[in-house]
């Protein structure tokens, strides 16, 4: 039996990274088929990241969230969420880090970077990094990593993979979205 420090899961990243992953089973083999997959869902990164903003823009609830200037965005904000739309140049600006997140999923090695990276995926989408007006609730991220992994799922199932390849990517992306919303919702545990 494993000895795990609890304590020093909430204050070191890597450590709590190499917890959840080594329990969940994600290891090179998941790295290597979701790498693998790369060049498959590149050309489909346009069509999900779509799918994504179109599906958050069907709920108030989270479409109010686009409205506050996003962290790095110098251009001009919308009034309000009636004036926000799909072609925003706000939004295509928060769509080119979806499309660069989906990519660096499939390209990245995750090593201790990645693992920060995914981190602050996280940690941005509530007021303790990027802007202090963006404040996601939990049961939003949640539902949203939800309809992340379904999409991913979809997708992969339509590239016409060999079942077998199939299968190990889809496993692969399942455990890689669970150590993700790992790495969300301890942003939203009390300080």
């Amino acid at each position: 039996m494993q000895h795990i420090d609890e304590s020093r899961l909430e204050s070191d990243l890597a450590y709590r990274f190499q917890y959840v992953s080594g329990f969940m089973g994600f290891n090179a083999d998941d790295i290597e088929a979701i790498h693998g997959a790369a060049s498959h869902l590149a050309p489909v990164v346009p069509a999900l990241v779509d799918a994504v903003y179109d599906q958050l823009f069907a709920y108030d609830c989270t479409k109010r969230h686009f409205v506050p200037r996003q962290s790095g965005y110098e251009g001009d904000i919308p009034k309000d969420i009636e004036g926000l739309t799909l072609t925003h140049e706000m939004i295509e600006f928060r769509k080119q880090h979806l499309g660069r997140y989906l990519v660096a999923l499939v390209s990245r090695p995750y090593d201790g970077k990645m693992v920060s990276y995914l981190d602050m995926v996280g940690k941005m989408h509530t007021p303790k990094a990027g802007s202090k007006d963006l404040d996601v609730p939990l049961v939003q991220m949640n539902a949203l990593m939800g309809f992340v992994a379904d999409a991913l799922i979809a997708t992969i199932e339509g590239l016409g993979l060999p079942l077998d390849v199939e299968r190990r990517t889809t496993r692969a992306f399942n455990k890689l979205l669970w150590l993700q919303n790992d790495l969300i919702t301890r942003h939203y545990q009390a300080a």
